[in-house]
């Protein structure tokens, strides 16, 4: 078994040892995946550059772990390889953001302009 086909299993556990296989929709679950995201945000919110050190490293794991279990779990919701599909997005945003267009440039993909000539 995959490892994270092992971490969805341990997932799915513990929700069923608690019964909370009821609140587990997919809407439920990409709310909170939503909500733990901004916990995370929370942490690096209002620090300078300078201060990212001073984040709880234990929060940081906490939230980290929170945000990936509710993203697992809504992947499970559909039968999704969680491998499968982010290997698959890589390919996708190699070919939106092609090296000698996207180095060193923050821009989006459609903000792109043809140096081609």
């Amino acid at each position: 078994m995959g490892e994270i086909k092992d971490l969805l299993a341990k997932l799915e556990q513990f929700r069923d040892e608690r019964d909370w296989g009821q609140f587990h929709d997919p809407k439920n679950l990409a709310l909170a995946l939503s909500i733990e995201a901004a916990e995370l945000n929370e942490l690096f919110l209002w620090k300078k550059e300078g201060d990212l050190s001073s984040v709880d490293q234990d929060k940081l794991k906490d939230e980290i772990a929170d945000v990936f279990a509710y993203a697992i779990m809504l992947a499970g919701q559909y039968d999704f390889d969680v491998s499968e599909i982010v290997r698959a997005k890589i390919l996708k945003n190699a070919q939106k953001y092609p090296v000698k267009m996207a180095k060193g440039n923050a821009a989006k993909y459609n903000e792109f302009e043809d140096t081609e000539e």
